[in-house]
């Protein structure tokens, strides 16, 4: 017969079922969805939504996949500052005048949020950056004229050939929905590849049998995951976003033996990203990066808003650096290849 002490552990250890385990994290997410009330929660499940934002003066605006940004709803104060302690406290932190921003993941479908307070703030606001819950092909890019035929097909050559891959774009442009066509791409075309996944925040979607994400954390930043990447054994090398001098440790690696990597990086077209990761790996460097950058980098995609909508408005060739300036060739953009045909 089992005694009472031996029933509470069995209740409780997370290798005996994980009752409780699972039954408290229920419990956090359906306070959670009770805070964040109907209108943004009905966002988070429409898979259109991209993005949920708060204004501070209470409107609620969302915005849809080739639909643009509108207006959902209006919330008080009181409710919006509801909801970012709510999020604060599922993610174990606290927020108030004197922290008044928090940044995470929601407990909730893995979603990207960052609320803000006053002072900073004139009222509470937030905005929650929608995880994809569906991947796009990159036929669909071609059906939706975000891009030609002939850009797909330079991207699916890039992949057989395992070069590595820049993708750039304004906040909000897409990069990560294309990263993850692109990955899809690289699954298809080489599913023995073993793939390592580098993340600030969980939004790579990645189907590869052989797959480890990592994710950086307070203690733990993207150069020393590059660094501990090394040692399993990558096939491919995929970083979500280069925002520092990790970039270096990225293209070093690219370098060395791990080609047919993905990245994204801001900027505002495919040049300026060969610019900014100058300025990133000068961080941490003084020599100039010019032939490495030329060296590792193969082709750049650029992203962009358009109207209601996304383009890809460069796919760019990178053949190195002759010292004096990159050697590049463009593919056809979309208005060239409307034109010619």
């Amino acid at each position: 017969m089992t005694d009472r002490g031996e029933e509470q552990n069995q209740a409780i250890h997370p290798f005996n079922g994980g009752t409780s385990v699972r039954s408290s994290r229920d419990r956090l997410v359906r306070k959670l969805r009770e805070a964040l009330g109907m209108p943004v929660c009905q966002a988070l499940d429409d898979a259109s939504v991209v993005e949920i934002m708060l204004n501070p003066d209470g409107r609620l605006f969302v915005e849809r996949l080739g639909q643009g940004v509108s207006p959902v709803a209006k919330l008080d104060p009181g409710a919006a500052e509801i909801i970012i302690g709510s999020v604060a406290h599922a993610l174990q932190t606290e927020v108030d005048g004197t922290r008044p921003i928090i940044s995470g993941e929601l407990p909730i479908g893995g979603h990207r949020f960052e609320g803000l307070l006053p002072p900073v703030v004139a009222a509470p606001s937030f905005t929650i950056r929608r995880r994809a819950s569906r991947l796009i092909p990159l036929d669909d890019y071609v059906e939706g004229g975000i891009m030609t035929a002939a850009q797909v097909r330079a991207i699916r050559q890039a992949v057989v050939s395992r070069l590595n891959i820049v993708i750039c774009g304004g906040t909000g442009s897409g990069k990560t929905t294309l990263a993850n066509a692109v990955i899809a791409e690289i699954v298809s075309a080489a599913p023995e590849d073993r793939i390592v996944i580098l993340e600030d925040t969980a939004e790579i979607r990645c189907m590869a049998e052989n797959a480890v994400a990592l994710h950086t954390s307070d203690y733990t930043d993207m150069g020393r995951l590059l660094k501990s990447t090394m040692r399993l054994r990558p096939d491919r090398i995929i970083v979500g976003e280069v925002r520092d001098g990790a970039a270096l440790t990225l293209l070093k690696a690219w370098n060395t033996g791990h080609p047919g990597g993905v990245t994204t990086i801001h900027a505002n077209s495919a040049v300026s990203a060969l610019r900014r990761l100058e300025q990133l790996t000068a961080e941490v460097s003084q020599q100039s990066m010019h032939a490495v950058i030329g060296e590792a980098v193969d082709l750049v995609l650029s992203i962009e808003r358009a109207g209601r909508g996304r383009r890809v408005s460069d796919v760019m060739h990178v053949n190195g650096f002759n010292g004096a300036q990159y050697q590049t060739v463009h593919c056809a953009q979309i208005d060239e290849d409307i034109h010619a045909a």
